[in-house]
């Protein structure tokens, strides 16, 4: 990406002042015609733009920006990341951009075959909405001409730009929350490693636990899918522990209204002998009948950053790279009983 040309590069090859350049270039007086001329010549052999006159045109400049989310994400249940889609359409239209949606087939995933937004060159700057399998997503970046972000995912391998939700912090907050209402006995809910959010939840449950004085016990790290295609559903067999715990912290409200339908299959009432925490605020209506306390993430917000921060790089302005953590914020339901 080729750096923006500043009054100060000029003025250093001209051997003048950034003032004496500021005045040359808008025409104000205490300048010499002839070093007028030269320093306007200058800036127009370095690519010079002023910065009004860069923000006139990246505010008229409109883009196609295609959006690609595996088909995995987008089954009967995972509505969620339609709903991340919607926000980010909507956010692109604001600013007078067109967003162009690809869902990634699971054979073009594992045969690793390059979207055809990309192939075909239709568009000017990508959003990848979710975790690719790795092998994709190297390969992916590898032969991308356009700028991209990644949106509720980072890609570790990768110094990639990035925008998630808090998912350390936030549950971390939840799992407080717990101990607050008087639980010490807490499991997890998220297959490990299949998504850098699952994981990172993990992480926020674990300190919360640490901090309480408790340890983690294996066989409360229970998972919620398939580790290698994400399958799972209302019929998913959860291996609950021997000794069971008196709350569950899930990753997504997903899981827990499919854990909560399995618990009372098995006969325990939630909250009443079991409580439950997911995290989203998002879940498909039907699913669950039980009002699921969660910490709710801030769609719109990650929206807004993604599309502005995709906007600028496409201009070669300054942006926030790296990571950007949206925070969200917790919400308080029906599934959690205090414990006496």
């Amino acid at each position: 990406m080729a750096k923006a040309v500043k009054l100060a590069d000029i003025a250093k090859i001209m051997n003048v002042s950034t003032v004496t350049v500021s005045k040359a270039l808008s025409d104000q007086k205490g300048v010499s015609e002839e070093m007028r001329e030269k320093i306007k010549h200058l800036a127009d052999e370095m690519g010079y733009k002023s910065p009004s006159a860069a923000k006139m045109m990246s505010a008229k400049r409109s883009y196609n920006i295609g959006v690609v989310v595996s088909e995995r994400y987008l089954d009967q249940y995972e509505s969620f990341y339609w709903q991340m889609y919607q926000a980010v359409a909507t956010k692109a239209v604001s600013k007078e951009c067109f967003t162009m949606l690809e869902v990634l087939g699971t054979d073009a995933e594992q045969n690793l075959e390059l979207p055809k937004l990309l192939k075909e060159h239709k568009v000017e700057g990508l959003i990848i909405l979710g975790l690719l399998k790795e092998d994709y997503l190297n390969m992916m970046v590898q032969n991308m001409d356009v700028p991209f972000i990644c949106l509720d995912f980072y890609d570790r391998k990768q110094e990639s730009d990035a925008v998630v939700t808090d998912n350390f912090y936030g549950m971390y907050r939840l799992t407080n929350y717990l101990f607050e209402m008087g639980h010490k006995d807490i499991a997890y809910v998220g297959t490990l490693l299949y998504t850098e959010s699952i994981t990172d939840r993990y992480f926020g449950y674990t300190k919360a636990l640490l901090e309480h004085g408790q340890q983690v016990k294996p066989d409360w790290i229970i998972s919620d899918r398939n580790i290698d295609d994400g399958q799972r559903g209302d019929d998913f067999d959860f291996i609950l522990p021997e000794k069971m715990p008196t709350a569950f912290v899930c990753n997504c409200d997903l899981t827990a209204g499919i854990l909560i339908n399995s618990l009372q299959k098995k006969g325990y009432r939630v909250p009443e002998d079991i409580s439950v925490v997911g995290f989203d605020n998002f879940i498909h209506p039907g699913i669950c009948k039980v009002g699921i306390t969660t910490y709710e993430v801030d769609i719109k917000e990650m929206a807004r950053k993604t599309i502005n921060n995709l906007i600028k790089k496409m201009n070669h302005e300054s942006y926030k790279q790296g990571i950007s953590i949206v925070e969200g914020h917790m919400v308080i339901k029906d599934s959690v009983a205090k414990r006496s």
